[in-house]
C-alpha cells in the first residue's frame, strides 16, 4: 500500500479545524480520511513552532539545516583526516628514498605536521582501525582479490568479529582494496582473415641452423585490470623466444611487435619460414607487409592450432 503525501496547506487547513474551529480531533479525523494520532501529531507541531511547522518536501527547519551543516562538516573532516594520515603514511616510507622535505612539499603538508604525527600515540580508534585493517585485508587477499566490502565483512562476522558495512569500506578505500572486476567470457578472434598462407611447415619443427624456423603464436592473461594479451615468437633451432610484445587490445600491432623484435635482435633474416595459425592479427595487411618487407615466408595452420 502506497504511503499517503499531503501538502503543507492541508495539514495547516486540518489543524485548523481543530484549534480555530473547536471540531473534535476524532470528528476531524473521521471527516479528513486520517488516523487520529496523525492529526495530534500535526496540532502538536504547529503549536511547538507556528511559523516553520511543516516546511514541506526538500525544506528543512533551522535546527534540521544546523545538524546537516554539521553531518557535512564531521564528514568532511574525517576525509582529510584519513587523507591526511595516507599522505603521512607514504612520507614515513619513503622517506629513506626522497628527503623529507621534498615529499612533504610535493605532497602538500608541513614537516613539523609529519613529525608530530610521527611520535604521536595511536588513540584507542587508530589501534582499533589498525586491527581490522589486517583482518580486512587478509579476508581481500584470499580471495584472490575479488571480494568486494559487503563480502568481506560476511568474512569477519563469520570470524565472530563485530563491525559495521560502512566500517569495512573505509578500510578497503584507505588501504587500496579494490576488488578487480569479474572475469567475462574468453576473448573472441572476431578479425577479418584478409591474407591466408598455406602450411608450409607440415609440422616440421625442427631446423638445423638458427633462423630458419620460426613459430609465433599469443596467448591471453587475466590480470587485475582485465585481460593481458601477449605474442612470442620462438625460433625452432634453439626453442629460445626471440621475439615478444604485450598489449591490452587483441590488435595486429601486437604480433607485429613481437615479430619486428625477433628482427631487430636477429638481423634481417635469410630464407626465413615464419609459422603461425589463421588468427585475424597474423593474416592481417600490416603485419603480412611487415613480413614482404623483410623477405620472410609465411606459413599458417588452421585457426588455433600450430
Amino acid at each position: 500500500m502506497q504511503r499517503r503525501k499531503f501538502s503543507r496547506e492541508f495539514k495547516l487547513e486540518a489543524v485548523k479545524l481543530v484549534r480555530e474551529r473547536g471540531v473534535s480531533v476524532s470528528q476531524a479525523a473521521r471527516d479528513l480520511d486520517l488516523h487520529e494520532n496523525v492529526l495530534r501529531k500535526w496540532v502538536r507541531e504547529q503549536a511547538a513552532d507556528p511559523g516553520s511547522a511543516f516546511p514541506g518536501h526538500g525544506v528543512m527547519k533551522p535546527e534540521q539545516q544546523e545538524i546537516e551543516r554539521l553531518r557535512r562538516e564531521l564528514a568532511r573532516m574525517k576525509a582529510e583526516r584519513d587523507g591526511l594520515d595516507m599522505r603521512f603514511e607514504f612520507i614515513a616510507k619513503h622517506r629513506g628514498i626522497w628527503p623529507v622535505s621534498w615529499i612533504c612539499e610535493a605532497l602538500g603538508v608541513s614537516r613539523s605536521g609529519f613529525h608530530a604525527w610521527l611520535v604521536r600515540v595511536p588513540g584507542t580508534r587508530a589501534r582499533n582501525d589498525e586491527e581490522f585493517g589486517a583482518r580486512v585485508r587478509a579476508s581481500f587477499i584470499s580471495s584472490y582479490r575479488t571480494y568486494g566490502a559487503r563480502r568481506v565483512w560476511h568474512d569477519l562476522l563469520a570470524e565472530g568479529l563485530s563491525c559495521g558495512l560502512h566500517r569495512v569500506e573505509r578500510l578497503m578505500r584507505v588501504h587500496g582494496l579494490k576488488a578487480r572486476p569479474r572475469r567475462r567470457g574468453l576473448p573472441k578472434d572476431d578479425g577479418l582473415r584478409s591474407i591466408i598462407a598455406g602450411n608450409l611447415l607440415d609440422r616440421q619443427f625442427t631446423a638445423e641452423a638458427p633462423n630458419q624456423k620460426w613459430i609465433a603464436d599469443f596467448t591471453y592473461i587475466w590480470t587485475a585490470e582485465g585481460w593481458l594479451y601477449v605474442a612470442v615468437v620462438i625460433d625452432l633451432f634453439s626453442r629460445r623466444v626471440v621475439g615478444w610484445s604485450m598489449s591490452d587490445t587483441m590488435a595486429a600491432q601486437l604480433v607485429t611487435d613481437a615479430l619486428m623484435m625477433a628482427i631487430w635482435r636477429r638481423g634481417k633474416p635469410d630464407a626465413l619460414l615464419h609459422h603461425s595459425d589463421q588468427g585475424s592479427q597474423y593474416t592481417s595487411e600490416k603485419f603480412q607487409r611487415l613480413m614482404a618487407d623483410n623477405g620472410v615466408t609465411c606459413s599458417m595452420s588452421r585457426s588455433g592450432n600450430v
